[in-house]
């Protein structure tokens, strides 16, 4: 995502895509009346988070991610397959109560008889990403599973930040579980893209020993050094564990993707070595050329791997 190109690209997506997301005739009018009408429905249950990360000075992409155990879900049986339905309704206003984006979508979730009960203790996770001005917005979301007619309702405040151009800022870190390059033409589009990559949030954070860890952050407005025309700057990882420094790496801008003043730090790293329990990561960022520091923290948790049972051998 470092490269000039690509955050063109991204922007003339992003402009494209704010015309299509314009509010619009909405599908789900069920759905809209809960929102509407304040029903207050919690049979699902569910997570969900928002990320931040600046486009331009008065432009901020907000990825709205949310997770649903696949045991809130009924599931229907055809020829083998047991298949499940979420609707989702998504509004946004602002304070004042203009409608600034309405977003719906259904998730289909399918498995075979044969992995159907694994499947049950997984997740599906939904992301929408909406463009946004600096400011202060509600975020109403509805999921309806259609198979039980069962809803689970949020209603919360969305503080989209201001990056002032004058100072050393950075996204909202993300802690994932996959983060993958994707093809030119699907760069700035679809799910859990962001500009070239693949992110997708871990939104419990929580890792077992066998799993990789991803973590993503942007940082903006890095000082350009005068004789290489590019930002000059120190970054060191920490993990922390129970406040003691288990992990220390440092590296420079110079290895990482880099677009004017903004820098990129896309990541994934084993877990093998670490013990199980709960960790803190710690990204600090140095600007040589402007003098200034940022740093940024995300918590996550390690869990021992499950063992996977040896069956004995059969008898001769």
């Amino acid at each position: 995502m470092g490269g000039t190109a690509a955050r063109y690209s991204m922007f003339e997506r992003l402009d494209l895509y704010a015309k299509v997301q314009r509010p619009h005739a909405v599908k789900f009018k069920d759905l809209e009346e809960v929102v509407n009408f304040r029903l207050i429905r919690n049979q699902i249950h569910f997570d969900y988070r928002f990320d931040y990360l600046r486009v331009t000075g008065d432009t901020v992409l907000v990825p709205i991610t949310v997770q649903i155990p696949n045991k809130e879900m009924t599931f229907k049986a055809t020829e083998g397959v047991h298949s499940g339905v979420l609707n989702i309704f998504g509004r946004i206003t602002t304070i004042t109560g203009r409608i600034v984006q309405t977003f719906e979508d259904v998730v289909n979730r399918d498995f075979p008889e044969t992995l159907l009960q694994a499947s049950l203790k997984g997740m599906s996770v939904y992301q929408k990403a909406v463009p946004l001005r600096p400011g202060l917005y509600k975020l109403d979301l509805v999921i309806k599973d259609v198979n039980s007619g069962n809803v689970g309702v949020v209603n919360t405040a969305l503080r989209v930040p201001r990056y002032d151009e004058s100072q050393l800022a950075a996204s909202t870190l993300i802690i994932a579980d996959q983060i993958e390059r994707v093809p030119a033409r699907q760069i700035g589009l679809g799910q859990f893209v962001i500009g070239a990559s693949k992110v997708r949030p871990r939104l419990d954070a929580t890792f077992t020993q066998a799993d990789r860890m991803g973590f993503y952050l942007q940082v903006y407005n890095l000082g350009i050094d005068e004789a290489s025309h590019k930002s000059n700057a120190a970054i060191e990882y920490r993990i922390r564990k129970d406040d003691k420094e288990v992990s220390k790496q440092a590296e420079t801008s110079a290895q990482l993707a880099q677009g004017g003043e903004q820098l990129t730090i896309e990541k994934t790293m084993s877990l093998a070595s670490f013990a199980p329990g709960k960790y803190k990561l710690e990204i600090q960022v140095t600007d040589q050329v402007g003098k200034k520091t940022i740093t940024t923290t995300g918590n996550f948790t390690i869990k021992a791997a499950e063992k996977v049972e040896e069956k004995p051998a059969a008898k001769k």
